[in-house]
């Protein structure tokens, strides 16, 4: 065995006898310095090893969500019908998605943005509206014309008014003219305004009448509406109520709606049956207002193409110069919802983190007419995902952020509010970076020793410095 002498001779740390050290004051000065200096950057380190640090990179795409995207939307068109207003999707590929009603809901709204009632339900119509296969050239004409001075008071005067609101211009039009003035004229023959009352027929030409097809919110030709006495008073909003006639337009098919109305008149119910058993889903309430909020999602591929809100109908004509597709965004974000706690969490050590996931929301993009007619506003999205991972390589969250560039564009066809979108290839990937515990041992040794070593090089100097000084001090004197 080793004795304790060969033990000593290995100790790298040999101690000094107390009585042979001295004590000096600027020593003393120095060790508090060093003290304070070591605990100030031991601080700094510890500080340093809990601050959560990222790295970012940029990779392929490499989604868990698979090839198709969620779009999540929300927005409020002041002009436009929800009787007509359709959501559509396409693509590069060739995807082509009219009028998307699964997954989308419509609410009529005033020119404010202000709800106007309940859920708008569109209805769906299995075949195609029929209309008379021969039309006779020399029809009588038995519809009666309204204008915007008496309008009002033939809606008062007679139970039930079905009228017809139309535009010369529109091939619809000009094909329901034959059996629309045939159906007035049987009807005429059956009940008669001044003998029997019970029923009116009339129209209303939307090109001479512009102000009175606008207070009912005719945006479609033709549009027949069916005004029931006593159910026109003005809600809390100030709008009319009534119904809109949707079924076939041949002379058999009007002349039978008509008749089940006179029939449904001795209920004496305001609210009468808005469903044909027997011909499908042919009234529904009408619009109350002119706006409508359109939300609700859709799913499309990572490719690019379009999301398109616009005015359409089968059976139905529209005046392009009318069209008015001003919208409010209120919400539009891309991919799965992110609680809102996950993403506070996520900011505290990201602040930059979802600035751009909802970029467009609340902005208006209004048509103020200074334009004229026949505008469609166009916003060019440009969609980069985002992952955030932690340092255990979990995956904290997923967001899609983009960028929006909007105009306005004049078309020749009907106008709409385009959203084109353009996804990238690549995605951005913020790893926490792992902090070692090894890394943060060393350099609190470095920085004790370090300091340690400094002060004892500095005072030794000032030590040396001082002790001279007084030699020569002291020479001086003999």
């Amino acid at each position: 065995m080793l004795s304790a002498s060969k033990l000593k001779s290995v100790d790298f740390y040999r101690k000094i006898p107390r009585d042979l050290t001295e004590a000096s004051l600027s020593g003393a000065g120095l060790s508090i310095i060093a003290a304070l200096a070591m605990m100030f950057l031991f601080g700094m380190e510890l500080n340093n090893y809990f601050a959560v640090t990222t790295s970012t990179s940029v990779i392929v795409d490499k989604s868990s969500d698979g090839d198709f995207l969620r779009i999540e939307f929300n927005i409020s068109f002041p002009a436009l019908s929800c009787e007509f207003a359709s959501v559509d999707v396409n693509d590069v590929l060739g995807t082509n998605r009219l009028n998307i009603t699964k997954t989308v809901r419509k609410f009529s709204i005033d020119s404010n943005l202000r709800p106007t009632g309940s859920e708008f339900h569109s209805g769906t119509n299995a075949n195609a509206v029929k209309h008379d296969d021969q039309v006779d050239e020399e029809f009588v004409e038995g519809a009666l014309p309204l204008t915007s001075q008496n309008f009002d008071k033939y809606i008062h005067q007679f139970p039930i008014t079905v009228v017809n609101f139309y535009a010369p211009w529109c091939s619809w039009c000009q094909r329901l003219k034959p059996s629309w003035e045939k159906t007035a004229t049987i009807m005429r023959e059956r009940y008669d305004p001044e003998m029997d009352g019970r029923i009116l027929l009339a129209k209303v030409d939307c090109t001479q009448e512009s102000d009175l097809c606008r207070r009912h919110h005719i945006q479609g030709y033709p549009s027949i509406r069916i005004f029931r006495k006593g159910s026109d008073v003005r809600s809390d909003h100030g709008h009319h109520e009534h119904e809109s006639y949707y079924g076939d337009r041949d002379t058999e098919s009007l002349v039978k709606t008509m008749e089940s109305l006179v029939e449904s008149l001795p209920t004496g119910s305001q609210h009468l049956a808005l469903e044909d058993k027997s011909n499908g889903t042919v009234k529904r309430p009408a619009p109350s207002t002119g706006g409508c909020r359109v939300e609700g999602f859709v799913r499309v591929k990572k490719v690019p193409g379009s999301l398109i809100v616009s005015a359409r109908s089968d059976a139905h004509s529209f005046d392009a110069s009318q069209m008015n597709m001003s919208h409010v965004v209120n919400h539009l974000s891309f991919g799965k919802k992110i609680m809102a706690r996950a993403m506070s969490d996520v900011k505290n050590w990201i602040p930059y983190i979802g600035s751009n996931h909802d970029r467009l929301n609340g902005r208006s993009f209004i048509n103020t007419r200074d334009l004229e007619g026949n505008v469609t506003i166009e916003h060019y999205i440009q969609v980069v995902k985002t992952e955030v991972i932690s340092r255990k390589g979990y995956k904290l969250i997923e967001e899609y952020e983009y960028t929006a560039h909007s105009s306005v564009a004049h078309s020749v066809n009907i106008p709409v509010a385009r959203f084109h979108l353009e996804l990238s290839p690549m995605q951005v990937v913020i790893t926490e970076n792992q902090k070692s515990f090894s890394h943060f041992i060393t350099n609190v040794c470095a920085i004790i020793g370090g300091v340690f070593t400094v002060a004892g090089i500095v005072d030794s100097i000032l030590h040396n410095t001082i002790r001279a000084m007084k030699k020569i001090e002291l020479g001086k004197n003999f």
